[in-house]
């Protein structure tokens, strides 16, 4: 046996191993929390992307600046294929708002449809350039959105 008494070995330190595991344990545990932090952060920044029909977009323009934001409207005359896009423009509330669509716009997608937009006004520049176009094809929409779309009807312009 050993020449040790049981003080000496009780006097030990504990060894280095369970220190440094938990320092491991406290650094993946803070990546993680880290990483559930930021996923948290940037789906609720996009789910409080601003909601606003064209009149109020083009009122609130210098606010908006070059932020992303959903636009609300109804599509005025026929939208024209522009390279990889359609370019057409929106109105409610007798206001009216140029927009530029990047990418193929949904099948239901013509004249005289409400659609929501989503993107930015471009620099300097009173036209919206919109990368996601929605557009009200079924019943869930008009229960979803039914007051927005009967002051939509309450206040088209008369062409």
């Amino acid at each position: 046996m050993s020449d040790m008494t049981v003080s000496e070995r009780q006097e030990r330190p504990p060894p280095v191993r369970r220190s440094s595991s938990r320092v491991r344990l406290a650094v993946v545990g803070a990546v993680i929390l880290g990483a559930i932090a930021f996923l948290l952060v940037k789906g609720l920044g996009d789910a409080t992307t601003y909601f606003r029909n064209a009149d109020e977009a083009l009122a609130d323009r210098e606010e908006l600046g070059e932020r992303r934001f959903r636009l609300q409207g109804t599509v005025v005359d026929e939208p024209d294929r522009a390279g990889d896009g359609v370019a057409f423009a929106v109105e409610f509330g007798c206001a009216e708002v140029d927009v530029v669509h990047t990418g193929d716009p949904p099948e239901l997608f013509r004249e005289g449809i409400p659609v929501v937009l989503e993107g930015a006004f471009l620099a300097g520049s009173d036209t919206f350039a919109s990368d996601t176009i929605r557009v009200r094809h079924t019943n869930e929409y008009r229960t979803e959105e039914a007051d927005r779309l009967e002051l939509a009807e309450e206040e088209a312009c008369a062409r």
